[in-house]
């Protein structure tokens, strides 16, 4: 299985190269300081001390300045000196003043002490590596997003802690952010010689592969939003997503699991280090494992329990996350451990020091996450909509004293909605809601309804002098979908998610609003790349190869067809009889039919290359019967662009 590949949410050429652009951008109004001067009386100011002491304790050492080059040549997997700018004492007036601290503390990056024999590398990637020493090695937990920014955290350790081989790596859970960094602390000979141990949740692979793959394009143009991506690093652009900087982009990689945890009080004992897990799945992953250290009195709480208010949707598509079991789990995790934990660390963020810190984050998050799901069932029960109840709830003051109840990456309205998706789905019931005008035709209609876009935009501008953004946004948005030609409506509707870009809490928030503007102020076409690479798809069975085929397949070329093919793997043996009726792909995996129009054989390779990009000529193909059936399939196939619109028509 060839495991050294490229995905490209990791490498992201437009995040090291962002492209040449028209400062155009807009200073902070007084409406959006006026904003930032309300945010700056929130009672988490009285505890913030905390997490700079949290966070910067038991410091060993770094990288100064912190550049980490990419194996690919001309950019750099890491760069904290981007985000030098944040360490300046007073805060822009572009930035929300609680964002700014939050960027702050994750701009602190180095090695650190935990406790006995337990270690962490922060600010070398978004998400942390954390190393656990035994007998005679090192344990790795979440080995990051990229193979140069994991081997960067391993030889700081071995330099400056002693150098010892890795003896396991556990993924606690199947985001990138916190396994594609493997082959930077291991190599997949270590493993197959019994060497380096693989840990992993049940089910770690299947997500891994899936997650990214059959809605990966979509997901792709949308974390270009979500993380900034072609944003410039600076005051006015992209400064933090809460959890940390930014996905590294190097090379990415994959060791499959060679011990799988499937249940709450598994116990394992590697290198002397004794481990007990928690199966914490369908919360922030859809599988996800905490461990307790027992001989350390440590808790490792993968990225359930971080420094800010965690998504239950992720801006850039998922599947919802359940509260409930969110809530439900740190419940359980309290009641295992709360009693003898001294010190708790996550994936994300800085560790929390003393049993009554570790209780009080446990609780209080605990709390949040059940709230959230509660008070959107209670009033959805009362009948009120998903955009009603977001604009309802809020966190009782009991719970803003903590700064980790702040949305830094999700915010309050951002779960309301997540949660009533969960329960309810996509339909408020009023049956308008049921089948909508396509985009362009109402906005072309409502325009009219308007009395047309020069009147329209007469209105706009006296709602944006007032500090009306959010109302500005949403009608100069028909504008612009009525005529994306209409300058005038895009910089205005620009101008109006810059500022609140500029009020956001939520790193990804901002970085979506201030994403959107930067794209309605540029006339040129978006290059991006996307795809799913060569080497993913060596690590996919033959079926998830067809059901990747089948969400290529293209239902209106595929009218009236009706025909079925053999596909036989020359090197692998692996076959499946396909059919195509009805305008979808229905296959059967280990058959094949003496009646099929056609059988198809080729090595697994040029499946995997057909899967990953239709648009390029099948090679070492040999059919039997007849051949034209195999290319009418083909040109069935649909390429997706990676750069579709989404703040234009």
């Amino acid at each position: 299985m060839r495991l050294k590949w490229i995905l490209l949410v990791s490498l992201f050429i437009a995040f090291a190269c962002v492209a040449a652009y028209a400062d155009d951008r807009n200073d902070a109004t007084a409406y959006t300081i006026a904003i930032h001067e309300e945010d700056n009386n929130t009672p988490a100011w009285n505890n913030n001390d905390e997490d700079f002491d949290f966070a910067t304790r038991g410091f060993i050492a770094t990288d100064d300045p912190l550049i980490i080059p990419s194996a690919y040549p001309g950019y750099n997997a890491w760069n904290m000196e981007n985000y030098s700018f944040l360490n300046n004492t007073t805060c822009p007036d572009t930035i929300n003043p609680l964002l700014f601290r939050q960027a702050q503390l994750n701009n602190i990056h180095g090695l650190f002490n935990v406790t006995d024999g337990i270690y962490q590398v922060r600010g070398y990637d978004v998400s942390d590596i954390s190393f656990i020493k035994g007998d005679t090695g090192w344990i790795v937990i979440d080995p990051m997003v990229s193979v140069e920014t994991a081997k960067a955290a391993l030889e700081l350790v071995n330099r400056s802690i002693g150098d010892y081989p890795v003896k396991a790596v556990i993924y606690s859970h199947p985001h990138v952010d916190h396994y594609q960094g493997v082959k930077g602390v291991t190599t997949q000979e270590d493993v197959d010689a019994g060497d380096t141990e693989i840990i992993a949740p049940s089910g770690f692979m299947e997500h891994a592969l899936s997650e990214n793959v059959y809605a990966g394009n979509a997901m792709f143009r949308r974390a270009v939003y979500q993380y900034g991506i072609r944003l410039p690093v600076d005051e006015k652009g992209n400064v933090d997503i809460g959890l940390g900087k930014s996905p590294s982009y190097g090379t990415a990689s994959l060791i499959a699991p060679t011990i799988d945890i499937s249940e709450t009080g598994q116990k394992l004992t590697v290198d002397g280090v004794d481990m007990e897990f928690q199966m914490v799945n369908d919360t922030e992953a859809p599988v996800e494992l905490n461990i307790w250290f027992p001989q350390k009195k440590a808790l490792f709480v993968a990225e359930d329990c971080t420094a800010t208010l965690h998504n239950v949707l992720t801006l850039r598509g998922a599947q919802v996350r359940d509260p409930l079991a969110w809530s439900n789990d740190l419940k359980q995790t309290q009641e295992l451990w709360g009693d003898q934990a001294e010190v708790m660390f996550s994936a994300h963020h800085w560790p929390r020091f003393g049993n009554e810190k570790v209780n009080e984050i446990l609780e209080n998050q605990r709390d949040m996450y059940k709230f959230i799901n509660d008070q959107t069932l209670n009033l959805m029960n009362k009948g009120y909509t998903m955009d009603e109840i977001a604009s309802m709830i809020e966190l009782p003051d009991s719970l803003k004293q903590y700064w980790y109840t702040y949305g830094f990456y999700g915010q309050i309205y951002m779960g309301v909605k997540a949660t009533y998706q969960k329960y309810l789905g996509f339909y408020d019931a009023d049956p308008i809601s049921l089948k909508r005008v396509p985009p362009e035709e109402f906005s072309t209609s409502i325009t009219e309804y308007m009395g047309g876009a020069d009147a329209a935009m007469e209105r706009l501008q006296k709602d944006y002098d007032a500090g009306n953004y959010e109302l500005v946004a949403s009608i100069a948005h028909y504008l612009v979908f009525a005529d994306p030609s209409n300058m005038a409506a895009r910089n205005l509707e620009a101008a109006a998610l810059e500022q609140l870009g500029y009020q956001s809490i939520s790193g990804t928030a901002r970085n979506a609003y201030l994403s959107g503007a930067q794209e309605l102020r540029s006339t040129e076409p978006i290059n991006e790349r996307s795809g799913v690479s060569e080497d993913v798809m060596a690590s996919m069975t033959i079926s998830e190869l067809l059901d990747y085929l089948s969400v290529r397949l293209n239902g209106d070329k595929a009218t009236g067809e009706d025909f079925r093919m053999n596909i036989v793997l020359t090197d692998t043996g692996d076959k499946a009889l396909v059919q195509v009726k009805n305008s979808a792909l229905i296959y059967w995996p280990d058959k094949s039919s003496s009646t099929a129009d056609v059988t198809v054989e080729m090595p697994r390779t040029t499946l995997e290359q057909l899967a990953a990009d239709p648009s390029v000529t099948p090679a070492d193909v040999t059919t039997t019967g007849d051949a034209a059936v195999f290319d009418k399939f083909v040109s069935m196939l649909d390429v997706f662009d990676p750069g579709f619109n989404i703040v234009t028509p």
